[in-house]
């Protein structure tokens, strides 16, 4: 079962690409997506990695939390369920 991944205090110059480089030294990626801002088309900092497994994910974890990227240490942790939206905060009127 695949295990997603929380990458946090990416570099801004990060991208699908390398993170799915370096997270491939652990093992099998299923996907890499680091977040982008809809209003700037810049990096927001952090991102998503899944990994085929959870000992991949674990290793993953092991190894690259607190590595540095780019002159950052990056942050690996597992990734949260995401929490339900509300949608309809905004007045209308």
């Amino acid at each position: 079962m695949s295990k997603k991944l929380y990458v946090g205090n990416l570099p801004y110059s990060a991208t699908d690409q390398t993170l799915m480089d370096a997270f491939s030294e652990c093992g099998t990626v299923e996907s890499a997506k680091v977040i982008i801002d809809r209003d700037s088309g810049r990096s927001k900092g952090f991102a998503f990695v899944e990994m085929s497994s959870g000992s991949e994910a674990t290793a993953s974890i092991n190894k690259l939390n607190g590595s540095q990227m780019d002159g950052r240490a990056i942050n690996v942790s597992e990734a949260k369920p995401q929490a339900p939206r509300d949608n309809n905060r905004r007045s209308r009127y």
